[in-house]
């Protein structure tokens, strides 16, 4: 809601934000989102600097695929290279930590080596079933997942992140990654990137059909990012708003339902594609703007937006009614 009447000068607004015990000078982490081939690296390499410089999060795409070839791992540990104080979220899927068909489970070994590859300060492990259930290769086997992912929890060196990747959390769920051991919910809700739909544009490529028109079909399908926030921040973990956001102010209505920071994925690649430059002329953006939400909300600090009156309104209150949230 909108205080017509701040006490504190906008220059003075503080937007730094605590996540896992690190300080982060903005409330950000750039989302991951590639690894694992040529191009990737000089992407990563920008990405990486930029957070360096800005002092927010960065978070690497799976690297699943450096485990399986080693001329790929530069690739990743370009990241650290290039941000050697900054906070990085290393990654691995949910589905390699259980049996697939034709594929062992990841050990702790491997996942111990995902880690020390970037030298990481958390590790993301990706819920993704929509994505893998629409791949023609994908792999949905998920018996055993919570044991799996409860052991990673248990030995991992660093927190573990719980990451959806874009069909949201709901509050029954985070519950659950709560108890396994996960230390902060990455939300990834419905309202972003749809990797249903790019990977049906996959399959059509293949000339299958029948995993075309399941992407198509489930193309819509998840929790919204704000209703998942906000079911998730109940469980008292470190929530990441990600899914959709695209500004500042979008990052205010998130930390206002209870997030600690948002991710950002997509608008930060575009620009990452002009250069280091680009990254940190959205950063800027991104930063006068939750700036300018946090003076106009009549708060002295972007990590106390959760206390401003707010209304929510429209589809995001139906959902809220509905799971009585």
């Amino acid at each position: 809601m909108h205080d017509a009447l701040p006490a504190v000068d906008a220059s003075a607004i503080d937007l730094s934000a605590t996540f896992l015990g690190r300080e982060l000078r903005l409330p950000l982490l750039i989302s991951g989102m590639t690894g694992g081939h040529e191009r990737a690296r000089g992407v990563n390499q920008v990405l990486a600097s930029a957070a360096e410089r800005s002092g927010v999060a960065f978070g690497l795409g799976s690297q699943r695929a450096a485990l399986r070839d080693r001329s790929l791992i530069p690739t990743y540990t370009i990241a650290r290279d290039s941000a050697p104080t900054s906070f990085i979220i290393a990654n691995v899927g949910i589905s390699q930590l259980v049996p697939q068909d034709g594929e062992t489970a990841l050990s702790l070994a491997d996942v111990r080596e995902i880690i020390d590859m970037v030298r990481a300060d958390a590790l993301a492990v990706h819920l993704n079933y929509l994505e893998e259930s629409v791949q023609p290769e994908g792999q949905t086997r998920a018996a055993g997942a919570f044991e799996a992912l409860t052991r990673i929890c248990g030995a991992s060196p660093v927190p573990v992140v719980a990451k959806e990747t874009g069909a949201g959390i709901t509050r029954e769920v985070a519950q659950r990654l709560r108890i396994a051991g996960i230390r902060a919910i990455d939300v990834g809700g419905l309202g972003g990137t749809s990797f249903a739909a790019l990977e049906a544009r996959r399959a059509d490529m293949r000339g299958d059909e029948a995993r075309t028109r399941l992407g198509v079909r489930f193309t819509e399908w998840g929790v919204p990012t704000a209703v998942a926030v906000a079911g998730c921040v109940v469980t008292g973990l470190p929530v990441i708003a990600t899914g959709g956001v695209r500004s500042g102010l979008d990052a205010a209505k998130a930390l206002a339902l209870g997030a600690s920071i948002v991710g950002v994925a997509r608008p930060l690649l575009r620009a990452a594609l002009e250069g280091e430059a680009a990254v940190l002329a959205w950063i800027d953006r991104f930063a006068l703007e939750l700036r300018t939400a946090t003076f106009l909300s009549g708060q002295r600090r972007a990590r106390d937006l959760h206390k401003a009156e707010r209304v929510v309104t429209g589809r995001t209150h139906d959902w809220l009614v509905q799971l009585r949230y």
